[in-house]
């Protein structure tokens, strides 16, 4: 039986199924994922198998391709939230971790481009943590 993954965007508007399995699950580092994640990497699964079938907002899906790189990012125009897209020519199906609904029963598979983390990730796992928003 194939699995099915679901997803959306934060407001919504963008809903999609992925068909099929992921062989990957990365953390990337690299500068370019950062600026586009505003974050300290950007945490996606990916598949050369998988399909995916948007089920709601595809008129709200815009795709970004850096020029002269195979960096893109695909984002609902509405709220922002990174999507699903298909890269390097139809083989390579990317989708933004954040944006899967369910709980995703793989841990990453690795770090990469490590040598490009951000100065401030060193140490983030002895800083406190809080379950809820600072008092």
């Amino acid at each position: 039986m194939t699995p099915i993954t679901s997803g959306s965007c934060l407001c919504g508007t963008v809903k999609f199924q992925i068909s099929g399995d992921f062989e990957g699950f990365f953390l990337c580092h690299c500068k370019r994922c950062r600026k586009d994640t505003g974050s300290a990497h950007a945490a996606n699964l990916f598949s050369s198998t998988a399909t995916v079938d948007w089920l709601s907002g595809i008129d709200s899906i815009q795709t970004y391709r850096l020029p002269e790189t195979r960096h893109q990012k695909s984002f609902c125009i509405k709220c922002g939230s990174a999507l699903p897209s298909v890269q390097s020519e139809g083989s390579l199906l990317v989708v933004p971790a954040g944006s899967i609904d369910g709980v995703i029963d793989t841990p990453p598979s690795a770090h990469i481009c490590f040598a490009s983390r951000a100065a401030w990730y060193e140490g983030l796992e002895d800083i406190p943590k809080l379950d809820g928003l600072p008092g």
